[in-house]
């Protein structure tokens, strides 16, 4: 049977999906075509070790000929020349079939090859074996079942995942509930979603992790948690996953009782090399270490006026003789002071690595991330990676979307990511892709790859939303072949999540490639950064927390402009830390591209941009535009229903509301800062007029008193009410003025932690709506204790029918800490945003 790519429908829906199996479903295909196929009656696995990526191939090849066509496959060890799928590494193929026409294969590599009911899948090693295998099973659950002759091999060898993960339980910007690896200061006892996390992983090509927090905790380095740490390999090597850890660099001290951590004392390189074989004893494969030092209060070498290759050699020669590596972090900074102009965080990375080139051991990689700062949502390509061709490079992206929505906003990041990878830094005049730079291939090192920040949780949707999983879908594929089109792999994802018809593959695609340009409107744009809040929660906005601290991810905003001036003529000099061909685009205002405009410059916010906007009036327009392509969302998704299971219909659906609420409150917030900043008004006259809103501080209050809101832009005209005390509900009362029609309610309330404050919405006494104000069991994103732009939300009742003269009533009943806050009601027209 030839290629019938997509042409099938899934049979039927389920009643209910978790997320749990990912992309991993193998769900039916419809009768029809697929009865006539001719599909393997075999699988051979090449390898009966239960511990055997081989071995686990065999069982995941049954398992999906079951799910996707109801057909039961035997596994044998024996070949047959009968019908059949053959999976093992080369070695084990060519001494089991005596074939050795087999093309050249690289680490990690297959070879797959598909010819109606016979199926060759080769692996360079086993783990490539299994890599295979998941592929043609990928091609089968989206009903593509043509005959393929193909080879694969990954674009580096260091394809790794960063589990943010404390011993205690909790995750640090982990958004999908408590850890599946630690609890109360110990390796968990049951280990199952370990071990499924591992397929998910090896289904994209994933072949290491780091387990637990960069921020690390000695007492990961206790006897018993090394025995644990060999568990957690037990149910991963399976699926041919190595695990690592983070080290805290004082541990000699902290936990060995020496004196010093120094890395070039004899007792802490004694302590160090004593660990390293103890856990190697208990884990054979493991895949190495990863150090943050000398960061953001994390001890390092420089403590004892060491060098960060002193430090990183330390280990490097520890684990060298079995064979491991040490990821080093390059995010190294200071506190500045930001009266210095010439003051920069984002000149750190190449002032503190760049004297250090070629003076780390061959086992080390230096982890960058993909932009100076810290994950923004748009950020030029860290200029390290042109400064250190000596040395190992690996880059480091985030799937956890920290300062990106934390996955309460739909956020696909591919794009973003492509905007770093496919960037060519053209050192030495000579073509200079990222990508090609991290693989190792631009400067021919041995090492070099990918580290993705995922930070799964015991959430069944393991980051906390169901389309959140297409970024750690994308980090795989992207991680195996940076080449690969983001569209492309967002659209496998679709078909293999949710189906594969065609309506359902076109409406997530259009959301998705929607999503990251729409965030960085409402959120920041002209390259000034994710305007959330740095010194809190990283989630909501607070453009004026960027600025008047010591974290140095300033906007140097002044009511006569803003931007950072990063050139070398008369700024931080950060432009001329690039090669010449580069550098020389971002240090001229007038070529810098607008996008990053405000990350090289600082000018007035009445300097016009190449599209012929001024800045001001470029933030109102796109703070606007991307609060209103948010609004989308829910109902492009209301037209999937019936053609998605109900549970992650409904689930999602309540993240894209709360998503098109929150986008308003962004844009709000923004534009009135940058309003009170400039003075300068928006020509649209939209900011700060909302003829539609009924201020929460206006009606007539009963129990409720008006409070003010921090920052004060987070509310509508700045204010708020709660009830006077947390045991007596309040009331706030108003007659509507709007002319007589059908309306939606949308009503602005703040949901902090510490209580599950009541609502009930009344017109003329009868019950329009109610609520719980519950985020906190519903959302992932860390928690506000305060009325700020974190906890600021919307919630909208349709359909509302309303006479004029007719009085609307709001009873807030309060719980705990939650004093029922009220911040305004829009009375909106069809097709209205306000």
């Amino acid at each position: 049977m030839r290629n019938i790519l997509l042409v099938l429908l899934s049979a039927g829906l389920a009643a209910a999906e978790d997320g749990l199996s990912g992309w991993l479903r193998y769900a039916p295909l419809s009768c029809g075509r697929s009865s006539h196929l001719s599909l393997p009656q075999t699988i051979v696995a090449l390898n009966t070790t239960i511990s055997s990526p081989v071995y686990t191939a065999g069982q995941e090849l049954q398992k999906g000929l079951q799910g996707i066509f109801a057909k039961q496959v035997k596994i044998s060890d024996q070949t047959t020349k009968s019908s059949s799928v053959v999976v093992g590494s080369l070695a084990q193929y060519i001494k089991a079939t005596g074939n050795s026409d087999v093309p050249s294969l690289e680490e990690d590599g297959y070879w797959l090859s598909v010819k109606g009911d016979s199926v060759q899948i080769v692996g360079q090693n086993e783990r490539g074996a299994l890599y295979g295998a998941f592929e043609y099973l990928s091609m089968l659950a989206q009903g593509n079942f043509a005959d393929v002759a193909k080879v694969s091999n990954p674009s580096a060898p260091i394809r790794w995942t960063n589990e943010w993960d404390n011993m205690d339980g909790s995750i640090e910007r982990g958004f999908a509930g408590p850890s599946i690896f630690f609890a109360n200061g110990v390796v968990v006892d049951d280990l199952t979603r370990v071990a499924e996390y591992a397929r998910l992983l090896a289904s994209i090509g994933i072949n290491g992790i780091i387990i637990n927090n960069v921020n690390a905790n000695a007492t990961t380095l206790s006897t018993q948690n090394i025995r644990g740490l060999g568990r957690v390999a037990d149910a991963m090597r399976p699926y041919g996953v190595q695990i690592g850890i983070s080290l805290n660099f004082a541990s000699p001290q902290s936990f060995g009782g020496l004196s010093t951590f120094d890395p070039l004392d004899a007792s802490v390189i004694k302590f160090w090399t004593d660990i390293t074989n103890q856990i190697y004893q208990q884990v054979p494969d493991f895949a190495g270490y990863l150090v943050k030092a000398n960061s953001e209060g994390q001890p390092g070498p420089i403590t004892y006026n060491r060098t960060l290759a002193d430090g990183a050699n330390l280990f490097a020669k520890a684990i060298k003789p079995h064979g491991g590596i040490v990821m080093f972090r390059a995010f190294v900074y200071d506190q500045l002071n930001e009266s210095d102009w010439h003051a920069d965080r984002a000149d750190a990375a190449v002032n503190y690595f760049k004297p250090l080139d070629g003076e780390f051991d061959d086992n080390v990689v230096v982890q960058i991330k993909y932009g100076p700062i810290d994950f923004q949502v748009r950020e030029p390509a860290s200029p390290l990676f042109a400064n250190i061709p000596k040395t190992n490079t690996a880059i480091e992206l985030q799937v956890t979307q920290e300062y990106l929505g934390q996955q309460c906003h739909l956020v696909y990041l591919p794009p973003l990511w492509k905007t770093v990878l496919d960037f060519d830094l053209k050192v030495d005049g000579q073509p200079s892709l990222v990508r090609d730079i991290v693989s190792g291939e631009r400067f021919k090192r041995p090492l070099g790859g990918y580290a993705g920040v995922v930070n799964v949780g015991t959430n069944s949707t393991w980051l906390g939303s169901h389309l959140a999983m297409s970024n750690l879908y994308a980090y795989g594929r992207l991680a195996w072949d940076p080449t690969s089109d983001a569209q492309a792999i967002l659209q496998d994802w679709i078909r293999l999540t949710f189906g594969l018809n065609r309506i359902v593959v076109d409406t997530i695609t259009k959301m998705s490639m929607d999503s990251w340009p729409a965030y960085e409107n409402y959120s920041g744009n002209l390259g000034i950064q994710t305007l959330t809040d740095i010194l809190y929660t990283h989630f909501g906005p607070n453009p004026a927390s960027q600025d008047d601290n010591g974290w140095g991810q300033w906007t140097r905003a002044d009511h006569n402009g803003l931007g950072m001036d990063r050139t070398v003529s008369n700024g931080t000099g950060f432009a001329g830390q690039y090669p010449a061909e580069v550098a020389a685009v971002y240090e001229s205002l007038e070529i810098t591209p607008d996008n990053l405009l405000l990350w090289f410059h600082h000018v007035p916010y009445t300097y016009t941009l190449h599209e012929g906007k001024t800045v001001i009036q470029h933030f109102y327009d796109a703070h606007y535009s991307g609060a209103e392509t948010a609004q989308t969302f829910p109902t492009l998704w209301e037209g999937l229903k019936g053609k998605i299971d109900d549970q992650r219909y409904e689930e999602v659906l309540f993240r894209l509301k709360y998503q098109a609420g929150h986008s308003i409150v962004w844009r709000d917030a923004i534009s009135e800062f940058y309003f009170n900043k400039s003075s300068i008004p928006d020509q649209a006259n939209r900011v700060g007029n909302h003829p539609w809103r009924v201020e929460a501080e206006s009606m007539q209050l009963s129990g409720y008193k008006v409070t003010a809101v921090n920052p004060f832009e987070t509310a509508s005209n700045f204010k708020a009410v709660v009830t006077s005390s947390n045991t007596t509900a309040g009331t706030a009362t108003a007659k509507l003025n709007f002319p007589s029609g059908t309306y939606d309610l949308a009503i602005n309330y703040y949901d902090i932690i510490g209580g599950r404050a009541r609502y009930e919405v009344y017109l003329n006494d009868k019950l329009v709506g109610k609520w719980t104000g519950d985020n906190e069991d519903k959302l992932g994103h860390t928690p506000s204790t305060f009325l700020d732009g974190h906890s600021a939300t919307r919630i909208t009742f349709g359909g509302v029918k309303v006479e004029t003269g007719d009085t609307l009533k709001i009873v807030g009943t309060p719980d705990g800490t939650e004093l029922a806050p009220l911040d305004y009601v829009a009375v909106l027209p069809s097709g209205v945003i306000d």
